[in-house]
Parts: structure tokens; sequence; C-alpha cells
């Protein structure tokens, strides 16, 4: 059973609203995966930082956002996790902005999650920082979680 860390663009995909073809596919392998994954027997978590960053501002679909999430339980954002947090962006592994991409991170990492999905190429599921990430949770102590987006843990066949 794999512990599975749902990031914030996986909830807000799965309620998208936009027209545009990629936020359209990203929001149906969203659907796919996500539907999967809770009906089978991987141990789905999140944090109190996807509840923060879905309750920030107003938009469509924000009450089934918080919904979904309520659904999954909460990973401990403890001082070892804030520590984690200014160690990457001490050793400049993600943006210096502590209560985005470095958290999800390092709640992931702290708590030895075997996967973090997410739709952020950018800073996270990003295959140029894989080794600088893994470098520096080695010397932390703590876990290395894969970081993939949805697309990368449908298990479907070539012929579906």
């Amino acid at each position: 059973m794999a512990r599975i860390y749902i990031e914030t663009t996986i909830i807000s995909f799965y309620f998208n609203v936009r027209a545009e073809p990629e936020m359209v596919a990203r929001q149906n392998w969203s659907r796919r995966w996500l539907d999967a994954a809770m009906e089978g027997s991987d141990e789905l978590v999140s944090s109190l930082a996807v509840q923060a960053e879905l309750e920030a501002g107003q938009y469509p679909k924000q009450a089934e956002m918080l919904e979904l999430l309520g659904a999954f339980p909460m990973l401990d954002l403890n001082e070892a996790v804030a520590e984690t947090v200014d160690a990457y962006i001490s050793r400049h592994v993600m943006p210096n902005n502590p209560a985005g991409d470095a958290l999800h991170l390092a709640a992931a990492s702290f708590h030895r999650c075997h996967f973090l999905v997410t739709w952020n190429c950018r800073h996270i599921a990003n295959a140029n920082k894989f080794a600088h990430i893994r470098r520096v949770n080695g010397i932390l102590g703590i876990g290395n979680p894969a970081l993939v987006t949805p697309l990368e843990l449908l298990q479907e066949s070539a012929d579906e």
C-alpha cells in the first residue's frame, strides 16, 4: 500500500471549469486517476497547506473542492516540516514561498509518502529538480516521494 500526497492542483483540476483542451485533458486524467485511487487500497493524504490554498480567494466550485479535500487525512505540519521548508528554500530547491510548493514537498517527504501527485511541473514534478531534491532529502534524512502527475499513475492498458 502506497501513501500518496494529494497536492492542490489535483483537487483544482478535478473541478476544472476552463474549456481549453489542455485544461479539459488534465481534468479528465485527474478524475480518472483520483476516482480509481479512492476505490483502491492506497492511503491518500493531504495537508492543511492544500486547504489554505483552496480557501484563498473565491472561484467556481470552491465548496466542492473543499468537500473533496475533506475525504483525505491531513498530514501534520509540525516544526520538523517547517525546518524542511527552510532547508529547501535555503538550498534553492524550491521558490522562496514557505506556504507554497516547498511546504507540499516537505510534508510529503517528511511523512515518507511514496508519491506526491501534482500538475505543478514547474516547481514540483520537474525532472530537472529530482536529483537536487533527492540530495537534500538524503542530507535531511527524510523520504523521497516520486513526484508525478495523475497521468503517470493511471493504471490503464494501451487499448483503453
